[in-house]
């Protein structure tokens, strides 16, 4: 078992790139559970029309949240994305297939999976760590993004995933425990799916496996006449703009300025950026959040001295923005971290 203990700043936003086939198979159960008028009205609104998305390697970022947030507020059932996860087949995550193939062990596929984003899809950034016994993926939440929301697509990443590995080993898989930043709910249909124990009023959003289940050997016999993989092209206008505002921290440039860079006005850049459901505002927190999420679990730097690489006036400022971004002061959050 190869063991990686980090942090994975992998959240996709707006207009960049996710697989298009997590939009295929979403479409697919909404029109199951939904019917045709619902998932036609979604394909509507995203642009797209089925014929053009079964072409397509890549999609956007907000297309496959929109739909997410139709089936999530549309469907009475509080479990539903458990169950869109569940659903998924090996055989339609066609750009991951040509990585796994090459791959022997499970421990192998899902460290490629948190390692590339841009292939598997992320809403979340993740911390990786371990205990004697397990391997734990913490969610967290760096997008801000609503409570119910979040919760939704945790449970579908973690049936999606066991889902996936269950093919791929064609034997028993289960989780240990998963671990939700909420109170008790209704659980029955995850506590079944995954065998795992759920624990409420947790910390943050997490999920456990016995380390030894990711050195079972893979056993699924790949197709090789499917397409080869291919890396998304860098479409997305917002891929440069973080990459601006991370070259320019601590002092990100105004929204003015980066507009003018990149040959628009303020109120086009805005209008750009709510249209792919984001704004300058949340791009620069996530930058800011991510880098502190760096330097605390580097362990390397005081809180005062992060809140100056920052570039924060003082570090009550920084505590109390760290503490809105996770819900926890930074001290807090380095033992929350720490390996068990």
């Amino acid at each position: 078992m190869q063991r990686e203990l980090g942090y994975k700043a992998n959240m996709m936003v707006g207009d960049q790139c996710y697989p298009a086939f997590e939009l295929r198979n979403l479409l697919n159960f909404i029109e199951l559970h939904l019917g045709d008028v619902v998932a036609t009205d979604i394909y509507l609104k995203i642009g797209l029309g089925p014929q053009e998305l079964n072409a397509m390697q890549f999609v956007y970022v907000w297309q496959v949240e929109y739909a997410m947030e139709v089936l999530r507020t549309t469907s009475p059932d509080p479990e539903i994305g458990a169950r869109l996860g569940a659903s998924y087949q090996i055989a339609s995550l066609d750009v991951l297939l040509p990585f796994f193939d090459k791959f022997t062990t499970l421990n192998q596929c899902l460290l490629f999976v948190i390692k590339n984003p841009d292939l598997a899809g992320s809403f979340a950034d993740t911390v990786i760590r371990f205990d004697e016994t397990r391997l734990w993926v913490r969610w967290l939440n760096t997008g801000k993004a609503n409570a119910q929301k979040f919760a939704f697509q945790f449970q579908h990443s973690v049936c999606a995933l066991l889902g996936a590995a269950r093919q791929l080993v064609a034997s028993t898989v289960v989780i240990d425990e998963i671990h939700m930043a909420e109170p008790q709910c209704n659980t029955e249909f995850l506590s079944a799916e995954t065998g795992a124990k759920i624990v409420f009023d947790c910390d943050f959003y997490e999920w456990g496996i016995d380390i030894a289940i990711l050195n079972t050997p893979l056993s699924y016999q790949f197709d090789h006449l499917a397409l080869a993989a291919s890396v998304p092209d860098g479409v997305s206008f917002i891929e440069p703009l973080l990459t601006d505002i991370r070259l320019c921290m601590p002092k990100p440039p105004k929204l003015e300025q980066l507009a003018e860079k990149h040959h628009m006005s303020a109120r086009s850049l805005r209008r750009k950026l709510s249209a792919a459901g984001t704004s300058y505002q949340k791009l620069v927190d996530q930058v800011r959040c991510q880098a502190a999420i760096n330097l605390i679990l580097a362990n390397e730097l005081s809180a005062e001295d992060i809140s100056e690489v920052l570039g924060y006036g003082d570090v009550s400022h920084f505590r109390q923005s760290f503490k809105h971004w996770l819900g926890y002061p930074p001290g807090h959050f380095l033992k929350l971290n720490l390996p068990s």
